[in-house]
């Protein structure tokens, strides 16, 4: 595969074409070629928060070891980029090396510099990636990196990236076969802030009757975090009518959701204009909201070192150094220990879980970006979302916290599984590459064999997640899609990485259409808000939003299901869920109690219920006034 540098391109060989003179990896991580970018904290780690990934090391320190790429086509070969070991123990670094090229890996031309081998600087220490660019491109198959001086204390240990450009092969079936286009005509680059505000804009001209931007609040840095709706009602919600939202950009420096999001906002647009019948009836059907960046500052912080020259943790989090997909409130925490509890009556309810007071307060430390998606949450009734990230191909379902103390991994399921299982595999299956056999893996999981998704708590345990947050405070189910093995891919893989993702992009949406819907009123046919809606053997309730209105994501199946609300009496029915796509309507009508009936009739009057013990021993206190 290539990808650009500039106007170079960037070659990354399998596994199986890479040679080595006793270079083993680092027992931190399985072998790999090197890491794109040229270092492992431009893509996870073991797990999300794992630093210590290792190099590709020598078997000895002289000046006879090498490390050889094939490219496996001729190739304009034009730099190298390097770093050190990435150790918590170990400082390896090379300091200085040779650069050898070859057509058929046995002759091999030495770069130079006039007469003499060119010796080029290579780190100073382990983490700084350090570019070298070739004085004159060089074009061959086979490259070779020659170590020439090592870190005193240290060994022969280093990550590296290729930079090059193929040279046009017709007669090559293989990568003739392989290469990815795109018909689609769509702004394939990156995007810094003001760029994006502006492609926003474009859109919004285009496509004026069924787009609108807004924002949702203010970064740290003061950054507007905007949104676009696209709707055929934009600006208001539509009884009936589900939600949905596309999040990215949580780690500033995970760049290929943003730019997704971003392709996605252009083609539903183009799309909807030329009346594909599909997004057509998704655009009227739905009310989709797509926030692109949701940690602007880091992002900002991750493109001054680019593509290649950036880190794993450079952007990564917010300006205050917050990581915003750990930032919510721990609410699982205080509905298991509930649960838990079985001989106190129940004070959390299985949804709805109200926020601590702690985290509200001003001197929590809760990122303002964590506010504001918080606080839009609560003010959309959202049904289904998606939080794009990066490093990983893989989509993650809740819960993302092992309910177990002391442990790093265990299958921790919330009481819709099924239904979680089955939107992760809805994006993952459409996706090109998630459940391919034949794909490398990015780091050590091979994800494929669980059909390209993972329980997030089985994957690693993470507390606070916006996934556990959205499903136990709001109605809405979260998932978090990592998109690719690459962070912060090159412009020139974005077509190739949009049409990985493009099915799977339309084809999750889609899935807010599952289940079951319905309006919940009274006798007046009024909507009634904040109705309880329980599926039975489902231990996970939720509520409709202010018109009344509800959607419940289920698997297709038959279910009982209950309305309830103060002041009304519960109704029950059954509800078939069909294998068609569309959810299945059931409405509930509900009649006032009788006391509540009381209560609204003397209120009318200014008056209060009686209550009748209360009304006994006043009538009682009478009789005894009287006989005295």
């Amino acid at each position: 595969m290539f990808f650009t540098f500039s106007t170079c391109c960037i070659a990354e060989a399998q596994r199986r074409f890479i040679l080595w003179n006793e270079w083993e990896y680092s027992k931190h991580q399985a072998p790999r070629l090197f890491t794109r970018k040229g270092e492992p904290q431009q893509k996870a780690g073991i797990n999300e928060n794992d630093f210590y990934d290792g190099a590709w090391c020598a078997g000895r320190n002289d000046l006879h070891q090498w490390i050889e790429v094939d490219a496996r086509r001729l190739t304009r070969f034009t730099g190298v980029i390097t770093q050190g070991r990435n150790s918590l123990w170990l400082s390896d670094w090379v300091t200085s090396y040779k650069v050898m090229v070859s057509n058929d890996s046995h002759t091999w031309v030495t770069v130079k510099n006039g007469s003499g081998d060119m010796i080029f600087e290579g780190n100073s220490e382990k983490e700084i990636p350090v570019l070298n660019e070739l004085p004159v491109p060089m074009v061959a198959r086979y490259i070779r990196i020659n170590p020439q001086s090592w870190f005193d204390n240290g060994s022969i240990c280093m990550r590296m990236e290729i930079l090059g450009c193929p040279l046009p092969d017709p007669n090559n079936y293989y990568h003739r076969r392989n290469e990815m286009t795109t018909t689609d005509d769509l702004d394939f680059k990156h995007h810094n802030y003001k760029e994006m505000r502006q492609l926003m804009k474009v859109v919004n001209e285009m496509c004026p009757n069924i787009t609108r931007i807004y924002n949702i609040g203010k970064s740290h840095q003061g950054l507007k975090l905007y949104a676009v709706e696209i709707s055929d009602h934009p600006g208001q919600h539509e009884v009936g009518e589900p939600e949905f939202h596309y999040i990215a950009g949580a780690h500033g420096n995970e760049v290929l959701g943003r730019e997704l999001l971003l392709l996605l906002l252009q083609f539903l647009c183009q799309e909807y204009l030329a009346r594909n019948a599909r997004i057509v009836h998704l655009v009227e059907e739905t009310r989709i909201h797509i926030l692109p960046s949701l940690n602007p500052d880091g992002y900002e912080k991750a493109c001054e070192g680019g593509s290649e020259l950036g880190g794993w943790s450079l952007g990564r989090w917010t300006h205050d150094g917050i990581d915003i997909n750990n930032n919510f409130p721990d609410l699982n925490t205080l509905l298991w220990e509930a649960e838990d509890r079985q001989n106190v009556p129940r004070k959390v309810p299985n949804h709805y879980i109200a926020i601590p007071e702690w985290f509200l307060s001003e001197n929590a430390t809760v990122a303002m970006e964590t506010r504001a998606v918080i606080a839009w949450m609560e003010k959309i009734p959202f049904v289904l979302g998606g939080n794009l990230q990066g490093g990983e191909l893989v989509v993650a379902y809740p819960y993302d916290m092992v309910r177990s103390l002391w442990k790093t991994q265990e299958h921790t399921p919330t009481p819709d599984d099924h239904v979680f299982r089955w939107l992760a595999y809805s994006y993952a299956s459409t996706h090109r590459l998630m459940t391919d056999a034949r794909r490398r893996v990015c780091h050590t999981e091979d994800f494929q064999k669980e059909d390209g998704t993972v329980n997030g708590a089985s994957w690693h345990t993470v507390a606070g997640s916006l996934n556990d947050f959205s499903y136990l405070h709001t109605n809405c189910f979260e998932l978090s899609i990592y998109v690719g093995c690459d962070k912060y891919p090159h412009e020139s893989e974005l077509p190739e990485e949009w049409e990985n993702n493009r099915e799977s992009l339309i084809v999750f949406m889609e899935q807010v259409h599952r289940g079951i819907k319905g309006v919940v009123t009274d006798l007046h046919g009024k909507g009634i808000p904040n109705v309880i809606i329980s599926v039975e053997g489902v231990n996970h309730d939720i509520r409709t939003a202010s018109d009344g209105d509800y959607w419940r994501l289920l698997n297709p199946g038959e279910y009982v299901v209950t309305a309830k609300a103060e002041g009304y009496t519960v109704s029950t029915k059954n509800c078939m869920v069909g294998y068609d796509m569309g959810a299945t309507r059931c409405d509930f009508i509900l009649s006032k109690t009788n006391l509540a009936r009381i209560r609204e009739i003397m209120a009318k009057f200014g008056k209060q219920p009686v209550s009748l013990p209360a009304r006994r021993l006043k009538l009682r206190g009478r009789k005894r006034r009287q006989r005295a």
